[in-house]
C-alpha cells in the first residue's frame, strides 16, 4: 500500500501524456449530447470518486449528477428511463456483476455509457460506449490508492475537456508535482491521537466530501478504526454530539466557498475541547496538518495522498498490516 500510494503521482504523470485526442473527442461528444443528467455507478473507493465527479460536474458543467443504486438493475431487474443521460461507470477491475448489469440496463434505456477503468481487458471496457483508461498500472495492494487518485485526475481531465476549461487543463500539468509535495507532508502529529481513538469522523464539504469518504474507508479497512465520513453541514444535524475524548474529528477544507463553513465548524468543535485535526483550512484551536496550496479541484487528491501515508503508518501503530486487511480481497464481485 505504501509503495503504490507513493507512486500515484507517476501514474498521473503517465496519464497526462496520453489520451489527449480521446479527451478532446469526448469533450465534443458531451457538448453535442448536452446530457439532461449524469448518472454515476460505482462501489467502494470508486464510488468516492463518483462523489468527486458529482461536485465537479454540477459546479463546472451545471448538469445534475446522481448516484445509481446498482441493485435496481442487478437485483430488482428494473430498467429506468435514461434517454439522453450520460452514465459514468467507475471501477478499477471492471468485473463486478452488479456494475455490468447496471451498464447493460443503462444502455438499453438510452444512456451513453462512459467507463473509467484500470483494466483494459475488463468486461466493463467492452460494454461501454466511451472509455477513459486510468493508466495506473498493476495494483496489488488490497487497499486501492494510486488507482483512486488516477480516477480523480481522469475525471478532472474529462470535465476540463467537456467545459473547455483551458485553465484547469493547463494547471493539471502541475498536478503530479503537487502530489509529490503532498506525499512529503508530515502528518505524524496525528498519530498519537488516532492510535488510541475508538472512532473518527472525517469531515469535508463539496469537492472535499470525496476525500473524507476515501480516508474514512481506508481507516476502517487497514487500521481497524471505525471512521465515518460526513459533510460539515450534515455533522450539525446530530452526529457531532458523539464526539469526545476518544472520538476525534479530522476536518478537510479546500480553497473555495465551502472553506469558511469548515473553519467555523472547526472553531466550534475546538471550543468544546473536541480532539481535532484540520487539513486544508485554518485550525482555530485544532491540530493543523500541512497541505500544499492548490486550486480547489486538486485539494481532494492532495489531501488523500497525504492521508494515505499517514494511514499506512497508523495501521502499523495500531497493530495491523495494511497490505493484508482482514476478510478482504482485491477484486470484490457483488450482485
Amino acid at each position: 500500500m505504501y509503495a503504490e500510494a507513493a507512486s500515484a503521482s507517476e501514474a498521473v504523470r503517465t496519464q497526462l501524456t496520453l489520451d489527449a485526442g480521446v479527451l478532446e473527442a469526448l469533450g465534443a461528444t458531451m457538448r453535442a449530447l448536452a446530457p439532461r443528467a449524469v448518472v454515476t455507478c460505482a462501489r467502494g473507493s470508486s464510488d468516492h470518486a463518483a462523489t468527486y465527479a458529482k461536485y465537479l460536474i454540477e459546479t463546472r458543467a451545471g448538469v445534475l449528477t446522481a448516484s445509481a443504486a446498482p441493485s435496481v438493475a442487478s437485483v430488482y431487474g428494473v430498467a429506468q428511463n435514461l434517454r439522453g443521460c450520460l452514465f459514468i461507470a467507475i471501477s478499477q477491475s471492471g468485473q463486478s456483476p452488479d456494475l455490468l448489469a447496471a451498464v447493460a440496463h443503462a444502455k438499453a434505456s438510452g444512456a451513453v455509457v462512459l467507463a473509467l477503468c484500470n483494466s483494459p481487458d475488463a468486461p466493463l471496457v467492452a460494454a461501454a460506449d466511451h472509455v477513459l483508461a486510468l493508466r495506473a498500472g498493476p495494483e496489488h495492494s488490497v487497499a486501492a490508492t494510486k488507482s483512486y487518485l488516477a480516477t480523480l485526475a481522469a475525471l478532472a481531465r474529462f470535465v476540463a475537456a467537456w467545459t473547455r476549461d483551458a485553465g484547469l487543463t493547463r494547471d493539471l500539468e502541475r498536478l503530479p508535482a503537487l502530489m509529490d509535495d503532498a506525499w512529503q507532508m508530515d502528518w505524524s502529529r496525528a498519530l498519537p491521537l488516532l492510535e488510541t481513538a475508538e472512532h473518527l469522523y472525517v469531515v469535508g464539504r463539496g469537492l472535499g466530501l470525496a476525500a473524507a469518504q476515501e480516508i474514512a474507508l481506508k481507516c476502517k479497512e487497514t487500521c481497524g478504526l471505525h471512521a465515518e465520513a460526513f459533510s460539515s453541514a450534515e455533522l450539525r444535524h446530530g452526529p457531532f454530539t458523539l464526539l469526545g475524548p476518544r472520538f476525534p474529528a479530522l476536518l478537510l477544507g479546500q480553497d473555495d466557498l465551502t472553506r469558511p463553513g469548515v473553519e467555523a465548524l472547526a472553531a466550534e468543535l475546538a471550543a468544546r475541547a473536541i480532539p481535532l485535526l484540520v487539513a486544508g483550512a485554518a485550525a482555530r484551536g485544532g491540530n493543523p496538518l500541512p497541505t500544499p496550496a492548490c486550486r480547489a479541484e486538486f485539494a481532494p487528491m492532495l489531501l488523500v495522498q497525504s492521508a494515505y501515508r499517514l494511514i499506512a503508518a497508523l495501521a502499523v501503530r495500531r497493530g495491523f498490516d495494511p497490505d493484508r486487511p482482514a476478510h478482504l480481497r482485491k477484486v470484490t464481485e457483488t450482485v
